[in-house]
């Protein structure tokens, strides 16, 4: 719902087995509820939405500027589904749906896109598990009933399970083990949810991730996995009614999952203490601060909040305008980089993000002390009329600019959907932008961006004489 990045996330693409895939949440989907929406309200889009007897949901976004469709299939279950102990079981098996059913073989379905000149990519977040198709009009139904046939008919054999095993240990190696930041930012998720499953990663812990089966794979597939687990996004140069035909002849075969059942996960108590952090490694170049303040989502906020933190959001960190980066890094200056982030779509609660670098000869301790000296400049006295309409009309602004993408489009709407909103909230998104309020920002800022809330980092360089070996 936001155009801000967030650092070190679990969400760039990965290449593996030659297919293109990604993990994670916040960057998957921080742009979601704002370009369609703006995408829907500028051109005029009617949004299909309808859902089968099976329980399976079905939504059209008719795009005729090409003879192409993206197909996309989410399945509501990700990382924060999984049962203690067992992480990163999610992320497994989307690598597993690859690997044949016992009406095509492992392999054809990869083969008959890139035949017909298609795209294809998987991933997984926290909330959710995705798969996506881009081809040409005419080839829906055949996608289509590539995807029906794999939500059930998956056949799992140890000779494929294993090697697919090693092959996200060593993504976890390259992604996580040999990334500085993204270590940092593994650990403060770990010490900022302290009950919520939002602290396991999404790719899993590594001792844990050494000892997942073909037996927990499929028990896991065969629970969550199903029609009326599911939601059904389709862009492109299509028809609504034809395209719910199609999904009948298809996805409409199938019966019911009745293992699938409401998601209820631990909630989060009320944090009470600052928390931070120090990990200190030998790759490190350049010291780092990440903090991260428990707030509520899209989902879980009061009505108005969500939007409120948006905002908030791009006025003290997104660009060489914010106030974080104006401040710390031209005016001080005392940084290299400094910006803020809010990731709204979660289905439960979520993280305001706040990081940057010091200059050289500026101590980590110091940068802190300037960036809550930002914060605290905001909460006293709030922002002025100038940056609060500048960065509602940015927000709005780069939605509509970013909506030529067809695939994101589907993705948009999907994220969207996983993660408590509905069409008509996406629809709806620059309106409730529009209305926000500075009041409403301050207030936002004085109850979500309290320290008690929060866990810092420090990223420094590990200088020991064992660091060497470590690294």
């Amino acid at each position: 719902m936001s155009f801000t990045q967030m650092p070190c996330t679990q969400e760039s693409p990965v290449n593996s087995n030659r297919r293109r895939r990604s993990i994670g949440a916040a960057a998957l989907v921080a742009t979601a509820l704002a370009v369609s929406a703006a995408s829907a309200q500028t051109s005029g889009i009617k949004i299909s939405d309808f859902t089968l007897s099976n329980g399976l949901e079905l939504v059209v976004i008719p795009d005729r500027r090409a003879p192409v469709v993206t197909h996309m299939i989410w399945y509501k279950v990700g990382s924060a589904d999984e049962t203690p102990g067992i992480s990163g079981l999610a992320h497994f098996l989307e690598h597993l749906m690859f690997k044949g059913t016992a009406k095509h073989p492992t392999g054809e379905f990869s083969k008959v896109v890139a035949t017909i000149g298609g795209q294809e990519n998987a991933f997984t977040s926290n909330d959710y598990t995705g798969y996506y198709q881009r081809v040409p009009t005419e080839q829906l139904k055949t996608v289509m009933e590539f995807e029906a046939d794999r939500m059930t008919g998956l056949q799992l054999t140890d000779a494929v399970v294993l090697p697919e095993r090693n092959v996200i240990l060593e993504e976890q190696n390259q992604r996580i083990g040999n990334n500085p930041r993204a270590k940092l930012g593994e650990q403060i998720d770990a010490a900022l949810f302290l009950n919520h499953p939002y602290g396991r990663p999404v790719i899993g812990w590594r001792h844990e991730m050494e000892q997942l089966s073909r037996d927990d794979a499929l028990a896991f597939y065969r629970r969550f996995y199903g029609p009326n687990g599911a939601v059904v996004v389709i862009a492109g140069d299509v028809e609504p009614e034809q395209t719910r035909k199609l999904a009948e002849e298809t996805y409409g075969k199938i019966k019911r999952n009745d293992l699938i059942a409401p998601r209820k996960r631990p909630l989060e108590p009320p944090p009470i203490a600052p928390r931070s952090l120090t990990l200190a490694d030998a790759r490190v170049e350049q010291p780092f601060l990440q903090r991260a303040y428990l707030v509520p989502s899209f989902a879980t906020a009061q009505r108005g909040e969500s939007e409120a933190l948006e905002v908030l959001a791009h006025i003290l960190g997104s660009g060489s305008s914010s106030r974080l980066y104006r401040t710390l890094a031209v005016d001080k200056p005392v940084a290299v980089s400094a910006a803020a982030g809010y990731d709204s779509s979660a289905l439960d609660i979520s993280k305001f993000t706040v990081y940057g670098s010091p200059r050289p000869g500026v101590t980590l301790q110091q940068f802190e002390s300037e960036a809550d000296a930002v914060i605290a400049e905001v909460i006293s006295k709030g922002v002025s009329a100038d940056e609060l309409e500048r960065a509602k009309s940015r927000l709005i602004a780069d939605a509509i600019y970013a909506q030529d993408n067809q695939a994101t489009m589907a993705r948009w709407y999907g994220a969207a959907l996983m993660t408590g909103a509905g069409v008509q909230d996406v629809q709806r998104w620059p309106e409730r932008i529009r209305a926000v309020t500075a009041a409403e920002v301050q207030d936002a800022a004085r109850k979500w961006l309290d320290k008690r809330r929060s866990v810092t980092g420090f990223l420094i360089k590990d200088t020991s004489p064992q660091a060497e070996k470590r690294s």
